[in-house]
């Protein structure tokens, strides 16, 4: 069966990164088809060979483990051999699997609902691009007969291998090995644990280099935490962590361990996009690619030689480091306005050499912030006093129909720009002045003639539409996407 036609039939497809969908709808034919469609194009375009290794390891969720059995049955029926590395941040089995040239599947729903997961794919070189998910969507796989029931589950149950602890371990080390290791001594850090496979790296890592760690807020249950989206709960929790004063940080991450936390001694969680310019900084970067949602920030600091915007999720951020990198730009890297923080180039610090890991991660940049708050001996929430006073706020609304979304963002995007600008006006201008300009790399970004950014975009991996909001001062970015809230609300109850 064709994977483009399974897609379509069962829902589960590409998101911004991956495959992603309904828990109920991945079965385990589901999620054999999709791993075995990933090995045959692995096999038929990058030299994968029967015998040869393919990692596994998976988030906290209830689902992740059965997934994984079902991608390790797929394995083993290509021909290769399933290694379950366990539980384990997404850029700890991608960095594996670039060290042993060898290719991953992580299972995870990342920072979406436990109802939801999906599986991320690596080749040996890296994340799955853009047209390696068309090519992969074209092959066509068998499926054994007798193989899976009538609601598509294994008729015999799949056992993963024995856990192993190699990435894990060599995770822990890349960083042990590049930063100073007292780099972060006499720091009091809070580990928001969650459910962030993330928990015990951070963990090892933070009092590796010296900080004294309390862990705090451990579920068993999977936890939702989105870096962009911050939920109410988690403004809360910071905010009593921090109200006697016990911390110089706090810090976590989304589920999978590729988006960061952070979080300043008043208990104030740190934007992903402003945390990106002081990490690439602190690392040394020439070129910084952010897709077009990120904090303008980046262009007005004047701290890098080229900023490059692209479309969001990190395909389209990788493709653009690898342009650069070819060009002969050196370091370079790129973030997300979610944290994600991303390595293209390899990194020297003295005689120190921390190897290129082009996907996102949160741990680089949970290390690099603590490190230049420590050297600076200021306050975590005066960091980003040197940069430009802009602020951003982002905010979605759940369950929002894909097709209400695109018919909405269509009547603001017709192709006619005195149309599209006087549309845009009717529906913001009493709240935002009139619109200057607008920019259609990724949904639609509206810049006001005062300079307050609004952003509209459905999200690439869940029905939800997002709205960004960007401004002069905090209070205002907020209040911008109260209103944005207010209006997309309305759109999702008239249909």
């Amino acid at each position: 069966m064709r994977i483009g036609a399974m897609m379509s039939e069962s829902g589960v497809t590409f998101g911004t990164s991956g495959a992603r969908g309904r828990v109920s709808d991945m079965t385990d034919r589901v999620c054999y088809a999709y791993a075995a469609g990933f090995l045959q194009y692995a096999m038929r375009c990058h030299g994968l060979r029967a015998g040869a290794p393919v990692g596994l390891a998976g988030d906290y969720r209830a689902s992740s483990g059965r997934i994984m059995a079902a991608c390790a049955r797929a394995v083993t029926d290509s021909g290769c051999v399933p290694r379950n590395l366990g539980r384990i941040p997404t850029p700890a089995l991608a960095a594996f699997g670039l060290a042993q040239g060898m290719p991953t599947m992580m299972v995870t729903g990342s920072h979406i609902p436990d109802d939801r997961n999906g599986i991320k794919y690596n080749l040996p070189t890296g994340e799955i691009l853009k047209h390696d998910e068309q090519a992969i969507r074209e092959e066509d796989v068998a499926l054994p007969d007798g193989l899976f029931d009538a609601a598509g589950g294994l008729v015999e149950p799949a056992v993963l291998p024995p856990e192993e602890r190699l990435a894990h371990e060599a995770y822990v080390a890349r960083y042990l090995e590049f930063f100073p290791a007292d780099c972060l001594d006499g720091l009091r850090v809070g580990l928001y644990e969650h459910s962030s496979v993330a928990r015990e790296a951070l963990y090892e890592l933070l009092t590796g280099l010296g900080a004294t760690v309390e862990r705090l807020g451990f579920s068993e249950t999977f936890i939702p935490v989105d870096t962009e989206a911050i939920r109410p709960e988690d403004v809360a929790l910071a905010r009593n962590w921090a109200a006697d004063g016990r911390f110089d940080a706090l810090v976590s991450t989304d589920g999978d361990g590729d988006r960061p936390l952070v979080g300043d001694e008043r208990g104030d969680w740190l934007r992903g996009d402003v945390a990106g310019v002081l990490v690439a900084r602190a690392l040394g970067a020439r070129a910084v690619v952010t897709p077009v949602s990120s904090n303008t920030v980046v262009e007005r600091c004047g701290w890098f030689a080229e900023v490059v915007r692209t479309r969001i999720g990190s395909p389209y951020v990788i493709e653009a480091m690898q342009a650069q990198s070819a060009r002969g730009v050196a370091p370079v890297v790129g973030y997300e306005a979610n944290g994600g923080f991303l390595i293209n180039s390899d990194l020297q610090r003295d005689d120190k050499r921390l190897p290129a890991l082009p996907t996102r991660d949160a741990v680089i940049v949970v290390l690099a912030i603590l490190a230049a708050a420590k050297a600076s001996g200021k306050p975590l929430s005066q960091l980003a006093d040197a940069l430009p006073a802009r602020f951003t706020h982002s905010d979605r609304i759940k369950a929002f129909p894909t097709a209400i979304s695109a018919r909405r963002l269509a009547m603001l995007d017709s192709g006619d720009s005195a149309a599209d600008k006087h549309a845009i006006d009717a529906l913001f201008g009493a709240h935002f002045g009139p619109v200057a300009s607008v920019d259609r790399t990724d949904g639609l970004r509206m810049t006001f003639r005062d300079g307050d950014i609004v952003h509209l975009r459905p999200s690439g991996n869940a029905p939800e539409l997002r709205a960004y909001t960007e401004a002069a001062s905090a209070e205002r970015a907020r209040a911008m996407n109260a209103v944005c809230m207010e209006i997309l609300a309305g759109w999702r109850e008239q249909g």
